[in-house]
């Protein structure tokens, strides 16, 4: 039997339902469910659609983050919750999906000092030769992780995404090994990165393949023909070494889980039973 390691990006999927959901729904008592029965639904037809061995549901605590040390605007421009109405604050309803990963016997945990990337990056890294691993998240930085038996799955229904090695060669012109490379030129408006100025995704591209990485083309900078490009580049080269510090996934982190405690056998269970089996129903 081929194994088969599910990570989920919890915090990124539950933004994904409670916003896409096209209503706010309530249950008899009048609590909000929308949240849960959209995370729910779609944990279930992802489980289904990669068969998976292992299931972990990994979650972003609220901590401080160690790579805005290295760039204060780093994710800046995200919205505190702490400071919205429950009715518009997804994490309003993360205990019932805590409840629901119980019900389901699915293992998670919440970050308490680094970020869910370092964790997934961890296990792909760990495991990532030994059996597949298929990342169900919406965030680009996994697709540096991407190998031949490491998958992103971008979850949307009849829609969803599966992200290979070729994909990203066809999306953007490199190799997922040049990622991080790539997008520390870019920059990352989710992240609030600003990359060169001069330099969008077909230079960056260009410039990858001449020169293989980041570090090659900071090295041989006065060899970019382009005058505005060349002088961009320069003039940035401090900015460019900590996006790649801030984007690039090392296996780095402590992992909250021995793998083999994250064997998993799917039992059938639809979302109904889920709800109503934690009282949401």
């Amino acid at each position: 039997m081929i194994k088969r390691f599910l990570i989920v990006d919890g915090s990124n999927l539950l933004f994904q339902m409670f916003f896409g959901m096209p209503a706010r729904i309530v249950n008899k008592q009048g609590k909000p469910i929308q949240g849960t029965l959209g995370f729910v639904g779609a944990l279930l037809k992802i489980i289904r659609m990669t068969e998976p061995t292992h299931v972990v549901v990994l979650f972003d605590g609220e901590h401080e983050n160690a790579r805005s040390k290295l760039n204060t605007d780093y994710k800046a421009n995200r919205p505190d919750y702490s400071q919205v109405p429950e009715e518009k604050n997804p994490f309003s309803q993360l205990p019932d999906i805590y409840a629901a990963l119980d019900y389901l016997e699915i293992q998670f945990a919440e970050t308490e000092i680094c970020e869910t990337d370092d964790w997934i990056a961890g296990y792909a890294l760990t495991y990532g030769k030994e059996m597949d691993i298929v990342i169900a998240s919406f965030d680009s930085d996994f697709f540096q992780l991407i190998t031949d038996r490491v998958s992103v799955l971008r979850y949307r229904g009849d829609h969803t995404i599966v992200c290979t090695p070729d994909f990203i060669k066809n999306k953007f012109g490199v190799t997922p090994s040049q990622y991080a490379d790539f997008k520390s030129l870019t920059g990352d408006t989710s992240d609030n990165i600003k990359g060169v100025d001069k330099v969008g995704p077909k230079t960056a591209a260009y410039l990858l393949d001449r020169f293989g990485t980041l570090d090659n083309i900071l090295a041989n900078a006065e060899k970019i023909e382009k005058p505005s490009i060349k002088y961009s580049i320069i003039g940035d080269t401090d900015r460019l070494r900590k996006n790649y510090k801030i984007i690039k996934l090392e296996n780095s982190a402590s992992l909250p889980f021995v793998l083999d405690s994250l064997v998993y056998r799917f039992a059938g269970l639809t979302t109904t039973d889920v709800l109503k089996g934690i009282g949401l129903y």
